[in-house]
């Protein structure tokens, strides 16, 4: 007997979800529909693919294996009802995106509805993670990075730059004071990140010439941590326009040292696996958020959120 799709996808539903349990209800089947499929896949294949503990369910060195092929196999058919929706203009299926906290809740959420009032046959999936994540090992379709691409291996489409500026709030400066150079900055409490240290370079030349880096009195891995230390008077802070132009435009937070400050801009892209066929949700997702980002950036300008 020939191994059957539904049998692939109860397996790699099992594995992802951890529980036979919760994979019937992903699946919207009974409990032993999904466990037969398993034994009979199992059955099939004449090996074990998953051994079954009191707590837990652990892949098998051959199932680890057999996954990677499901996956594939999977992925192959989902494409393929992809490109033939696509036909008819109607993306539809799971979309998984990925980014990070800050992002995700100043850019993508707030376009969220109109997305989906567009093409509400697309089921969003929103994860934030902090770092670079394997796109394959977390089951993610598109990512939005920021910053310069490492990867040779992915696609990526440019969403836009935004500019980076040092901020403090109101209420910090108050009390200790406007730095008014560079060599003043380094007497008050800077925050910053604890990965990658690049991030704590700031946009100003140090007494060397070179780009200043700072030594932070707290380290956070999330820009929007250090956004909300920064509005809470916590010190001073380097962080990108698009999370902190309503902050700006409200005096929550102040520019400080502007006049020495370098107009350097974050580039902001959307990646996914260059082996990968670009389905047609990534592309109706990548597609609106350009243009919906393009509708707030003046005429002639790929900045976002960012004036002179």
């Amino acid at each position: 007997m020939k191994v059957t799709l539904d049998e692939l996808q109860a397996f790699a539903t099992v594995v992802d979800t951890g529980s036979i349990t919760a994979a019937a209800q992903q699946l919207d089947l009974t409990v032993s529909a999904t466990s037969r499929s398993l034994a009979r896949l199992e059955e099939k294949l004449k090996t074990t693919l998953l051994r079954r503990t009191t707590r837990r369910l652990e892949l098998t060195e051959e199932g680890r294996a057999f996954l990677q092929n499901a996956r594939a196999i999977i992925d192959s058919v989902e494409s393929a009802e992809e490109q033939m929706l696509a036909r008819r203009e109607m993306p539809s299926g799971r979309l998984r995106v990925d980014a990070a906290t800050p992002f995700m809740l100043h850019v993508v959420v707030p376009l969220v509805r109109g997305y989906r009032e567009r093409f509400p046959q697309v089921e969003l999936e929103l994860n934030s993670n902090e770092g670079i994540i394997d796109l394959l090992e977390r089951r993610t379709d598109v990512a939005i990075r920021i910053g310069q691409l490492k990867d040779s291996t992915l696609h990526s489409r440019l969403i836009g730059h935004s500019r980076v500026r040092i901020f403090a709030s109101p209420a910090y400066l108050e009390a200790h004071g406007l730095p008014r150079t560079v060599e003043e900055l380094g007497k008050h409490a800077l925050l910053g990140f604890n990965q990658p240290e690049s991030l704590n370079v700031w946009p100003i030349l140090g007494a060397d010439g070179e780009p200043y880096q700072i030594e932070p009195a707290v380290w956070t891995s999330s820009g929007e941590t250090l956004r909300q230390l920064a509005l809470d008077g916590a010190g001073i802070v380097c962080l990108s326009d698009f999370m902190t132009a309503q902050d700006r435009e409200s005096g929550r937070l102040v520019q400080v040292l502007a006049r020495h400050t370098q107009d350097v801009r974050q580039p902001i892209q959307a990646v996914y696996y260059r082996n990968t066929a670009v389905s047609s949700r990534i592309a109706s997702f990548v597609d609106y958020l350009i243009e919906a980002l393009g509708n707030k950036i003046p005429a002639g300008r790929a900045t976002l959120w960012a004036d002179e």
